[in-house]
């Protein structure tokens, strides 16, 4: 029988003209098999070397169609950037000012949920669960994107594995960057990664604002915030002048970490921003060498307090080297087939089912 693994294992035999395969090259994306019908995308990085490939994508469905048991193949082709602009308009795009006189919450266009991703203290792997979560999304279909409102210590374009400057036609819209199938912005991209940013909380929030405004997200079924770690002036801004569709807090099992998350609940509660669930992250560790399975930092403290104040517990995600050495790389776990990898794919398959993403 024909299963995801087969397919994959075909499309990496199709070597593309200019090198690499659909799989080396990461292009495929949303694949699923099912009663003998396999449906997957084609995600070329620009609109551009999308139009140059329909002759690939064709071949594709060729190679797949003559797959034991295959009775259908659907190929579909896209681009994850926006056509190249013209270079009329140097862009004078400056991030980082005070915010205007917007009143009332404020609704990203074309954007159907926004999911802020919160923890009471650093540390907890809140930046990890957010880029792994945005690319689990992704890969079972959903537009994503993702946000790094971790002002003082963006991590995205590290983990994400991106690092430039977007593009600004007009010096006021700013077109986000692409990466895993992922539309993302941080501000990690506007200032130097060695420069610490020295900004008042008047200036986060304007910053926030044209992050949030001014960039042009495209349509998406969610946008995730990796918010900066406590309660201060970013979640402020986003719970009182946002739209959300609510908030997820990420914790490891440990009390302390316990402590600092209840916090954290408490501020979205004060700020009326409902609480879509909990996940407990580092939950377990399996050696490699033995197979046994250690609770580094205790085990099922964040499903416990879930069930006491009666909010969702989403999943519990390991503690592995491979996840780490994986953000490092800018190449997310959640992009690979691994048993971390499935982890955060299951957590996306509960958020998807429960209209959440």
């Amino acid at each position: 029988m024909t299963t995801k693994q087969t397919v994959l294992q075909a499309l990496d035999q199709l070597t593309l003209p200019d090198g690499g395969t659909l799989i080396s090259r990461d292009m495929v994306r949303a694949l699923s098999v099912q009663d003998g019908a396999v449906r997957f995308v084609i995600e070329a990085p620009s609109p551009e070397i999308a139009a140059k490939m329909e002759q690939i994508r064709q071949a594709a469905e060729k190679i797949v169609m003559d797959l034991d048991g295959v009775s259908q193949v659907s190929a579909v082709l896209t681009a994850h950037g926006p056509a190249a602009q013209p270079k009329t308009a140097a862009p004078s795009l400056k991030i980082g000012r005070h915010p205007d006189g917007q009143k009332g919450p404020m609704q990203v266009t074309g954007v159907d949920r926004i999911l802020a991703i919160g923890s009471g203290k650093g540390g907890v792997g809140k930046s990890t669960v957010s880029s792994n979560l945005a690319v689990a999304l992704a890969r079972q279909g959903r537009k994503v994107g993702l946000l790094d409102a971790d002002i003082y210590g963006p991590s995205q374009p590290r983990m994400m594995g991106i690092n430039k400057r977007p593009a600004s036609p007009d010096g006021k819209t700013i077109i986000p960057l692409q990466a895993h199938g992922v539309t993302l912005m941080s501000i990690g991209f506007m200032v130097d990664e060695q420069k610490a940013v020295v900004w008042r909380g008047p200036m986060l929030m304007g910053a926030l604002q044209q992050m949030l405004g001014q960039v042009q997200w495209g349509q998406l079924d969610v946008l995730i915030v990796d918010l900066p770690p406590g309660t201060g002036d970013v979640q402020l801004t986003l719970c009182q002048r946002t739209h959300l569709t609510g908030a997820i807090v990420v914790s490891t099992p440990q009390d302390v970490a316990l402590l600092d998350a209840r916090k954290a609940l408490d501020m979205f509660a004060t700020l009326k921003t409902p609480v879509l669930g909990l996940i407990e992250n580092m939950s377990s560790y399996i050696c490699p060498e033995c197979g046994h399975e250690a609770h580094l930092f205790g085990h099922g403290g964040v499903a416990a307090e879930a069930e006491r104040i009666g909010v969702p517990f989403l999943g519990a995600l390991p503690l592995h080297l491979d996840v780490r050495l994986a953000g490092d790389a800018g190449l997310p776990i959640a992009t690979g087939d691994s048993p971390q990898a499935e982890a955060y794919a299951q957590l996306a398959t509960r958020l998807v089912a429960g209209g959440m993403a």
